[in-house]
């Protein structure tokens, strides 16, 4: 594949994985960056990855936030995937900080992209879009691409309501201007990482191996490698029947945070030594949740079972995943090599 792709996000988790596997293909790559500053360090990711980009790499500055470099931007690509999305580690002072950018920044992408007459655009929303506002399910019955959030629900949070937001505009972009357009929505989103710079997904892991909880909160979320979601976004940008779809970036199942937490232990030998080894009562997680602001926005989901099934994606393009242990050893051996566990030399 020879096309030029256009990625934003490219400096992000997901995105650099995108760019990665595209090189590989033999696919030339435009990264959008916010700050043209980045660029070294983006290829810098990339070589880290095992892809050489040399030339088929090139930059676009783009900000979410402005119309600004958009057009350009997109000129003579083939494709876009639209990655950029923001995901911060603490709840917004008010929703729209999250709302606007993520809807905006969507809609002046597919615009760009429609502009230009890509073939196909391809973005990442998030199963936030997919399994709230409504009762958590179980494996027996997990959520599926037909499942939605309802944004409207007084306990869906602003991340959450952001995403869906976002994804309903780019449908209605896409229906309104002709627009071909696929949609992944992954769950938390493990694997390795290529730099310094992680996803909340991450986080919950390298919290685990730092001993920053004296115990595991009980949280269960469904788990998928970036590798896969980076794999997945290719698929739906270039399989004949992923046009007009959305597809759930999850392996099956769902884990319990002290079920990650026996992984780190039983795999990662003395570097695990931090890992806690007792489950946390909910009334001590809200004590943390006071001073810990990534705890205080998983306390809504404290004994929820939210279950994803990525089946869909198996049947309809072949898509193959990592088992959930393999996405969660392979975060944790690059937290370590990354020098991002605290006092790492020290627990080894």
């Amino acid at each position: 594949m020879s096309d030029l792709v256009l990625v934003t996000g490219g400096s992000g988790f997901i995105g650099a994985h995108a760019i990665v596997q595209l090189l590989k293909s033999g696919a030339r790559v435009r990264a959008t960056l916010r700050t043209p500053s980045r660029e070294a360090e983006v290829r810098a990711i990339v070589a880290a990855g095992g892809a050489n980009a040399g030339e088929s790499l090139t930059f676009a500055q783009a900000d979410l936030m402005s119309d600004a470099g958009w057009n350009e931007a997109a000129i003579g690509c083939t494709y876009l995937l639209h990655v950029a999305s923001p995901f911060p580690p603490a709840v917004p002072k008010h929703e729209d900080e999250l709302i606007i950018p993520a809807r905006e920044g969507t809609l002046r992408a597919l615009r760009a992209a429609k502009a230009a007459g890509v073939k196909r655009a391809v973005v990442t929303s998030s199963f936030a879009a997919v399994g709230y506002g409504q009762a958590a399910r179980s494996s027996s019955q997990p959520f599926n691409e037909d499942s939605w959030t309802d944004p409207n629900s007084p306990d869906v949070r602003p991340y959450v309501k952001s995403k869906t937001l976002a994804e309903l505009a780019a449908w209605d972009f896409a229906k309104r201007e002709g627009l071909e357009l696929s949609v992944v929505n992954p769950v938390a989103v493990l694997g390795p990482l290529l730099g310094k710079d992680y996803s909340t997904s991450i986080e919950l892991v390298k919290k685990l191996m730092d001993g920053a909880f004296p115990g595991t909160p009980r949280i269960s979320f469904s788990i998928v490698d970036v590798r896969d979601v980076a794999d997945l976004h290719i698929r739906a940008m270039t399989h004949p029947a992923a046009g007009g779809q959305r597809f759930i970036a999850s392996n099956e199942g769902s884990m319990w945070m002290e079920d990650v937490a026996k992984v780190l232990r039983a795999k990662m030998g003395a570097a695990a030594a931090r890992v806690p080894t007792r489950r946390l009562p909910d009334w001590l997680v809200r004590i943390v949740g006071r001073f810990d602001p990534l705890v205080r926005q998983i306390l809504p989901e404290l004994g929820r079972q939210r279950v994803a099934t990525g089946e869909k994606a198996c049947k309809l393009l072949g898509w193959k995943r990592h088992s959930n242990e393999e996405a969660i050893v392979a975060t944790a051996e690059s937290l370590l090599a990354q020098g991002l566990v605290k006092d790492a030399a020290k627990a080894a």
